[in-house]
């Protein structure tokens, strides 16, 4: 597919949506920036992180949550009202997940926050898809030669978040203790916990 995609190329774009959507009476201003607003509040990382945790304790749930991603968190109430599929993909002692959206930035926003800059960032989104391992060590993610590295590419249809390994020695942590070891780059996969 070819186009511009860059940040300036799709803020314009954006930007004439919202002044199309006024235009036409569809939506006003305020209206738009009172949806935004609602999608961002409580749109964090430890939403994610929350949801890790639960996955790291409860095995029940571990296999709900990789079987159907959408509806495991929604029993913790993330992802209500969204139309996005969440599937969720977990790293092992022999397989590394990284998330990546190579078209634009599809993200779980209600369970990993606004996404970092980097992660919309073209030189992201194309390397990590022909070179995960140097990507992965530029974030100082040094795997083993013979960890399988899996890139998983985002749509608008599917989102990705990445089930991060429990660390060694965390067997006495509780879930809001587990939960604070949980950062946005190990839901993504750029990072380990």
């Amino acid at each position: 597919m070819s186009g511009d995609h860059s940040d300036a190329t799709i803020a314009r774009r954006v930007r004439r949506l919202e002044t199309l959507l006024e235009d036409k009476g569809v939506l006003s201003g305020a209206r738009l920036d009172e949806i935004i607003d609602a999608t961002l509040t409580g749109a964090t990382p430890a939403n994610g992180a929350r949801v890790v945790a639960r996955a790291w304790v409860d095995e029940e749930f571990r296999s709900r949550l990789l079987a159907d991603g959408t509806a495991a968190v929604r029993e913790l109430g993330f992802m209500e009202g969204s139309y996005q599929r969440l599937r969720v993909v977990e790293n092992t002692a022999t397989t590394h997940n990284v998330i990546v959206c190579t078209l634009c930035s599809c993200y779980p926003l209600r369970l990993l926050g606004p996404s970092p800059s980097w992660y919309k960032s073209e030189a992201y989104r194309s390397r990590v898809v022909r070179e995960p391992r140097a990507v992965l060590a530029e974030f100082g993610l040094q795997l083993p030669a013979g960890t399988d590295i899996t890139v998983w590419d985002s749509s608008a249809e599917t989102r990705y978040m990445v089930l991060p390994r429990r660390p060694e020695g965390t067997r006495e942590l509780g879930e809001e203790q587990l939960a604070a070891l949980v950062t946005r780059s190990a839901l993504i996969g750029t990072a380990a916990v």
